[in-house]
């Protein structure tokens, strides 16, 4: 069973997060990348791959996971012969700027408190542990921003990446391919509506039909494609198995760091939730 302080360290990154993720559905994101002649979607491949160089499309796949290697293919490689990854994390930087200035204003950017949330944040990513983690390790090597909002969304993309490279392990040990990880957390009530995340990561309908088959057959989905009881015990395992694999950033904190990070973290979060940061109907079962 998690403990308490997994739980408050899960509730602080999923506060976090939306600070980071926010950015790939961001028009700033878009604008930047469509200067340098790259589309939107591309602009998210581009953008989240960057910081690994400029791979081919297996390393993506097996980095992200969850999306389609055919549909990675239709991206990566061929996305470096437009931008380098350098051009790529220069351009995301820009993003996150205008974006963090546009959803928190010009007075939460230069306060005192988004300034102390960067410190914790920077403290807790830099805890992390690089090994078996390639998409932490490789924003790891990046330099920190100087800017507290943009030092504030590295590090949120430390954390959320450090807590991804694990749930990805937590998914292969629980023999769940990428598209059957989706179609439970899904069911799960917890995902991204249905349409939107089959569409984005490349899957088509009989695929995910297929996937959620796969499941009835290990009696973790129903006929209504719900989540039976040992369905909703796995996707409670899953999460218990990431927070043991993500304590070392918030054990570096404390206690009172976690709280403090979360109460800062969660009313700026709150705030750019207000101001739009995700498209409406984004979230739910269906």
């Amino acid at each position: 069973m998690t403990s308490r302080t997994d739980r408050a360290a899960r509730h602080c990154q999923a506060v976090l997060n939306p600070l980071h993720s926010a950015l790939y559905f961001s028009p700033d994101l878009t604008s930047e990348f469509a200067r340098l002649d790259v589309d939107a979607r591309g602009a998210y491949f581009a953008a989240r791959a960057a910081p690994l160089g400029p791979v081919g499309a297996g390393v993506v796949t097996a980095a992200f996971y969850n999306f389609s290697h055919e549909h990675v293919g239709r991206y990566i490689p061929r996305l470096w012969e437009t931008v380098s990854p350098a051009q790529a994390l220069d351009a995301r930087l820009r993003a996150a700027d205008s974006m963090l200035r546009r959803l928190l204003g010009e007075e939460a950017i230069a306060s005192r408190e988004l300034a102390e949330a960067a410190e914790l944040a920077l403290l807790a990513a830099g805890s992390g542990t690089r090994p078996a983690r390639p998409l932490y390790a490789a924003n790891a090597d990046l330099p920190v921003p100087r800017a507290p909002h943009l030092a504030l969304w590295h590090a949120a993309t430390l954390l959320r990446e450090h807590r991804g490279d694990g749930h990805l392990a937590v998914l292969v040990t629980a023999e769940l391919d990428p598209v059957e990880a989706l179609t439970s957390h899904t069911a799960s009530g917890r995902g991204m509506e249905q349409g939107w995340v089959r569409a984005s990561r490349g899957w088509s309908q009989e695929e995910w039909t297929a996937a959620q088959e796969r499941l009835r057959a290990r009696g973790l989905l129903d006929g209504a494609d719900e989540l039976t009881p040992a369905g909703t015990e796995l996707r409670k395992t899953l999460e218990y198995e990431t927070d043991r694999l993500d304590r070392a950033p918030y054990e570096r904190l404390g206690a009172a760091g976690v709280a403090r990070l979360t109460e800062l973290a969660g009313a700026f979060t709150a705030t750019a939730v207000a101001a739009g940061a995700f498209p409406a109907g984004l979230f739910g079962v269906r």
